[in-house]
């Protein structure tokens, strides 16, 4: 097997965790099973428990078989996999503790990678423990996963001080979203098919819909759930990344610096949503008791260890407009929510319908073509557009007609990787084309802060939606006021 990436010491902060568990070690045994782990890396597992080498390599082992599909599970791989393990105890909160990862992490002979799977407010501590036994030098790299903050103001204080140890060339600030395939294939559809790429402006479009649909509920982390809620949580981040690799501008190339410089140009045109027009803008709203599919599921306020009085919102709806050429007067309608029908992320682009209808005796209006980009669960592409009725008559009958491009199906010689596979290859690769630069996470926050500050100006309460909906009726309102309705209404 050839592999691609650099050697690597990869330092897993917090390994026994949910993330790491349930995505990053089994990503590491899918980079390995395809012989993209450099056969000299080393994966350092850091813990606070006490615990034999023999016995993390257990944990891995049970964790493999469990996330992984049997039929990709091999024996051969995991044996490599276990021999390039490593475990360390350690406090973090302890800087001489840090001395332990001296031991195991050598950076004259291989790269070292930091990968901080813990709460954001720990990441400082990590960085001064390991800047207090020199391992924050080039060619360190160091991964962070979001949230990045609370706001904007706690968001800089974490970059400043990761900044004191870290050059920004070193940081890689992770949005799983941004390694999805279909997200990727974005930057192909745009700028590599001319029946797209001339057309994607407002003279053809008409508006845009993102929906992170959520089957589930706050899954007992009701406390941070709200202290956080579904504006900070999905929207801060996964959307407005979304948003940006939709609306940017061609980048003159490919690379990380071009890419980041015309997303971040999306983020600074934002008309800013306030007080003045949070009403009309903006709709949030918090599940009730109802049924997701047959199962009966307890309202926000019900759920294991709620506050009765909690106002955190489950749901947000917004109505974002993209204040350049390209977009003038395009609405970007986004929405995400928890205890919805079903698990859905998918952008709709709605094209202008023709301005001319000469089908008028089968079709009255016209139908808008529609370009579906499928997130998850099924990842695909498909094209909505109007086809001739096959038959005889004297009049030509038309009917809405998909263009399907499922990953699965035209791909099905091709494993399509997680998005966290790719994630760390490109880290070990020392790529960030699809990592968040600074200024991004900062102008998002900033955007984000001034609609939290608009809600508590107004004071008005979520509004109240049944679980297994698809949100408040004002949802409904915020898009048929212009004349259009969602995707999943028609």
């Amino acid at each position: 097997m050839t592999t691609t990436t650099q050697s690597c010491d990869f330092v897993l902060f917090g390994v026994l965790g949910d993330l790491a568990q349930r995505k990053l070690l089994p990503a590491i045994y899918q980079l390995e099973r395809t012989g993209l782990l450099a056969s000299d890396t080393q994966i350092i597992g850091v813990a606070r428990e006490a615990m034999e080498l023999e016995s993390f390599k257990e944990n891995v082992e049970q964790t493999i078989r469990k996330y992984v599909d049997s039929s990709e599970y091999c024996n051969d791989t995991m044996q490599r996999l276990l021999g390039k393990l490593h475990y360390c105890l350690l406090d973090l909160a302890d800087i001489e503790a840090y001395r332990t990862l001296t031991q195991v992490v050598d950076n004259k002979k291989r790269t070292p990678v930091f990968y901080f799977a813990t709460p954001p407010k720990l990441f400082p501590v990590i960085c001064d423990g390991l800047a207090s036994v020199d391992l924050t030098a080039q060619p360190a790299r160091v991964v962070l996963e979001k949230p990045l903050g609370h706001d904007l103001e706690s968001s800089r204080q974490i970059n400043k001080h990761i900044a004191h140890h870290f050059d920004e060339s070193q940081v890689y600030r992770i949005d799983h979203y941004l390694g999805k395939e279909t997200v990727l294939n974005l930057l192909a559809l745009r700028f590599a098919n001319a029946i797209f790429s001339s057309n994607w402006d407002h003279t053809s479009i008409d508006h845009i819909q993102i929906t992170a649909a959520e089957q589930v509920g706050v899954e007992g982390r009701w406390s941070y759930y709200d202290d956080a809620g579904q504006l900070r949580d999905m929207v801060q981040n996964h959307l407005l990344q979304v948003l940006s690799l939709i609306a940017m501008e061609p980048p003159s190339r490919l690379d990380a610096e071009n890419i980041r410089e015309e997303k971040l140009k999306v983020l600074k045109s934002l008309r800013p949503i306030t007080a003045s027009n949070v009403q009309t803008e903006t709709v949030r709203g918090q599940y009730s008791d109802g049924f997701v599919g047959e199962k009966k599921v307890p309202g926000y306020l019900n759920e294991e260890g709620a506050r009765d009085n909690s106002r955190t919102e489950t749901f947000v709806a917004i109505k974002a407009h993209i204040d350049n050429w390209r977009w003038a007067g395009v609405p970007f309608y986004l929405r995400t929510g928890k205890r919805m029908p079903e698990k859905r992320t998918e952008i709709v682009i709605v094209f202008r319908a023709q301005p001319h209808n000469i089908f008028r005796e089968s079709l009255p209006d016209l139908p808008a073509n529609k370009l579906v980009i499928r997130l998850q669960p099924d990842e695909g592409v498909e094209i909505q557009m109007l086809n001739k009725v096959p038959g005889l008559g004297k009049t030509m009958r038309l009917n809405t007609t998909t263009l399907d491009l499922s990953f699965d199906e035209t791909f099905s010689n091709n494993r399509i990787a997680d998005a966290y596979e790719r994630l760390l290859l490109e880290v070990m690769e020392g790529n960030q084309s699809l990592f968040v630069h600074r200024n991004e996470v900062e102008h998002a926050w900033q955007w984000i802060d001034s609609i939290i500050a608009a809600w508590e100006l107004t004071n008005e309460a979520p509004k109240p939606y049944k679980a297994g909906s698809w949100g408040p009726t004002a949802a409904i309102s915020l898009i048929a006021q212009d004349g259009r309705t969602w995707d999943d209404e028609l």
